[in-house]
């Protein structure tokens, strides 16, 4: 049975607690948030999705608004962390040394002397840590990387991301909107679309962004040694009449492969001869599955690797050259 905490119990919280209930031989035994209020099962909360949970049962489970005091208790072996970025190194580095295995919300940190204290940390306990990059794990993205590594359809030509949301007024405190906390939109929101290029491609030798001045509205092209191209965009200047978005659009020798989560059908597959198809999908979102990817590691199980540590800390580098890149308006190398 593993036995889970939650530590930061806003929308995010919710969202891991709905996942993790949803497993079994799985109990989430304990919840903190320094915030008693969030602790109430009536508490609402919103964000840029609606698939966190909006009905929360507290019976059998323990509520702190100490960490320390949740850690000491021993109630947990394993803790999902879905608090503010710049708490992410203290409270993994906290847990892991205290026998916990540890999800812990992407971004990794804010810089990568931070992911590489928590690399190092890991390491000495013997834990899993595992970063929420729950792109790499949603079924319609995953799937297109099948595709794509298949070959069957050739070589990518191009590919466009875009990612966008209204400003994110939610988080508590409005915390997402304090850059020394969140790292501003290119951290919080664009790292969605950039570390899935990353998992796609590989690094870049560097980067070309654009951004307006307070960096709520990025658009990046990523350079490659080919002359692939690719881009992505997002934003947090959209309207909240038109609420959140995700797309894109690649483009292969053979095929174009459409995404957009505002459509129906979302996803499609358009081949150069023939007709256009959705592929099968696995079940869930990239939440559900990258919550129990990290359960089955916990376990012990043969998991196919699909995101390290290292790879966590260069998608916050990757990120940052991006960030550079928008300053000095100037390509920056990666």
């Amino acid at each position: 049975m593993i036995r889970v905490g939650i530590v930061g119990f806003g929308f995010m919280g919710r969202m891991h607690y709905r996942c993790w209930k949803a497993l079994k031989d799985v109990t989430v035994t304990a919840i903190c948030d320094a915030d008693a209020k969030s602790l109430k099962p009536s508490t609402t909360v919103t964000g840029n999705l609606s698939n966190a949970a909006d009905t929360i049962d507290l019976s059998g489970v323990r509520t702190f608004t100490s960490y320390d005091e949740m850690l000491s208790a021993k109630v947990t072996d394993t803790v999902s962390i879905t608090l503010p970025t710049n708490l992410h190194p203290d409270f993994t580095i906290k847990a892991l040394q205290s026998g916990q295995h540890v999800l812990c919300e992407k971004p990794m940190a804010l810089t990568t002397v931070e992911c590489d204290r928590m690399i190092d940390a890991a390491k000495k306990s013997d834990r899993v840590l595992q970063i929420g990059h729950c792109i790499r794990f949603w079924p319609e993205y995953a799937k297109t990387r099948e595709i794509i590594l298949s070959g069957k359809h050739g070589k990518v030509l191009a590919a466009n991301f875009q990612r966008f949301s209204p400003m994110p007024a939610w988080s508590t405190g409005n915390w997402l909107g304090d850059e020394k906390k969140s790292g501003g939109m290119p951290l919080d929101l664009h790292i969605h679309d950039t570390d899935f290029v990353h998992h796609l491609f590989g690094m870049p030798k560097s980067v070309m962004s654009v951004s307006d001045k307070a960096m709520s509205h990025i658009f990046t092209t990523f350079l490659y040694n080919d002359e692939t191209v690719i881009t992505a965009e997002a934003s947090w200047r959209v309207s909240p009449v038109l609420g959140f978005s995700m797309s894109f659009r690649i483009t292969l020798e053979k095929a174009t492969i459409i995404y957009d989560c505002t459509k129906t059908p979302a996803f499609l597959v358009y081949p150069f001869e023939g007709k256009a198809f959705t592929p099968e999908l696995l079940a869930g979102d990239g939440y559900s599955r990258e919550v129990e990817h990290f359960a089955r590691r916990i376990r012990g199980e043969n998991v196919e690797e699909v995101l390290t540590l290292e790879q966590s800390k260069e998608t916050v580098r990757f990120v940052l050259a991006e960030k550079e890149s928008a300053l000095k308006r100037s390509i920056v190398g990666v």
